[in-house]
């Protein structure tokens, strides 16, 4: 493979090639399935590949999607990373997918997770653990870190991952791409969510690729008008690692240096990392598979679930929420623009010792996500260089079902020097 190889084009360049026929669609699908023969047997980002994958002279012809596990392809596995799903086979598309279909979208696979997307690393009992595309060893985020890692590897153009308690934003930093959490209903759903936090969303290098495939997914395009150029943006790094806290304090500079204003904001996100600890040992309980066969940490966080009353849930979330508000909603809708944060209060660490889901060291690495998850608001992750060799993110944090606004924003710090994707090493 070189340089030059079509795995590494954004979806708007495929789609300009491919139309008038200067580019066959169908060297792109083989270009990224040759790139997963290669590199996903180190990876694991993929748990199946469709090797019969073909493209078609359509709009997006020769785009290519990978799908977390956690969301059904017709007649692809859906495992949910659980055993007692091992076996089953999805009979539907997710919305989304089938919507990015119409357009000619190919789908290639279906990407790793923790087993019931329950962790901020991607293990489970039934798959290989992923790797970080950047280094070995390491974890590439969760709960959506199959999807991330086989963006930054170049073994697609773009995926589908899933959001709830920053499973997007989370592995996108860790991995060094972008990654979009929209308000949790922007993109439609064949399943119920309990929580009302879920949301699904991108994973792509860049946010162009992003904003496309949100369009895709929810059959919706950019507003056109003018925008008020000079924005006043609410920053909070406080508590974080000093390498994170130190990107954003950059990203900041980047954006003033630019003509916007920021200004420090309160953070408190021990009420939100509390409540959500009762909220996700609900929806753990609730999931309609046999309890035995959960792995050890998973099945006690399960079985502490089905303990808990109706007033204990409730409770919790109005907490949650109302501190999420206090710190995210109320800001961001009535004084400031956007908000601008570390994406993680921890830097990416080796596979071993990625924290148990909902503990204390849990807590501090999702900080900044969890908050923006309860507050129902849109937020996405981008690259803002490496330290030590591994990728940091930060996370910008837009209005209310303004993805569109976000994004755009979000291209401007990109395209700043020190900001936007970096592709890993050892993968040309």
């Amino acid at each position: 493979m070189t340089d030059d190889s079509p795995r590494w084009l954004p979806a708007a360049e495929i789609s300009r090639r491919v139309v008038p026929g200067e580019l066959d669609p169908q060297s792109v699908v083989e270009a990224h399935l040759e790139a997963i023969e290669r590199y996903d047997p180190r990876i694991h980002a993929y748990i199946y590949v469709d090797r019969a994958a073909r493209a078609q002279r359509n709009h997006y012809g020769g785009v290519t999607l990978a799908v977390k596990d956690s969301q059904p392809v017709a007649g692809m596995p859906y495992t949910y990373a659980t055993p007692s799903w091992r076996d089953r086979i999805a009979t539907e598309d997710a919305v989304p997918v089938a919507l990015a279909r119409r357009s000619g979208v190919v789908v290639l696979g279906k990407t790793n997770l923790p087993e019931l997307a329950a962790s901020i690393g991607t293990t489970n009992t039934i798959f290989p653990p992923t790797q970080n595309p950047w280094r070995e060893g390491f974890t590439p985020g969760g709960s959506s870190g199959g999807s991330a890692a086989a963006v930054a590897a170049g073994m697609c153009t773009f995926a589908l991952g899933g959001d709830t308690g920053g499973s997007i934003r989370i592995p996108a930093s860790c991995c060094g791409v972008v990654g979009l959490r929209p308000t949790p209903d922007r993109v439609a759903s064949e399943e119920v969510d309990a929580t009302v936090l879920q949301s699904r969303g991108p994973l792509a290098r860049t946010v162009s690729d992003a904003r496309v495939l949100f369009g895709l997914m929810t059959d919706t395009g950019p507003k056109q008008g003018l925008e008020r150029m000079t924005k006043l943006i609410g920053m909070a790094c406080s508590g974080a690692d000093p390498a994170c806290e130190a990107a954003c304090r950059r990203a900041a500079r980047a954006l003033e240096q630019a003509g916007h204003h920021v200004e420090e904001i309160d953070w408190n996100p021990q009420p939100v990392t509390e409540g959500y600890a009762v909220v996700r040992r609900a929806s753990m309980a609730s999931f309609p598979a046999d309890l035995s066969t959960f792995g050890p940490g998973i099945q006690k966080l399960a079985a502490e679930g089905r303990s808990l009353t109706a007033m204990d849930y409730f409770h919790a979330f109005e907490s949650a929420t109302d501190a999420a508000n206090r710190a995210v909603g109320v800001p961001v809708q009535t004084r400031y623009d956007f908000l601008l944060t570390p994406t993680l209060g921890l830097l990416p660490m080796e596979i071993d010792r990625v924290p148990p889901f909902l503990g204390d060291a849990w807590a501090r690495y999702v900080q900044f996500v969890l908050p923006v998850s309860f507050a129902r608001v849109p937020a996405v992750s981008i690259p803002a260089g490496l330290h030590d060799g591994l990728p940091v993110g930060v996370q910008l944090v837009g209005r209310f079902a303004q993805e569109y606004e976000l994004l755009d924003f979000a291209e401007q710090l990109e395209k700043m020097p020190g900001f936007g994707f970096q592709r890993p090493p050892g993968l040309d």
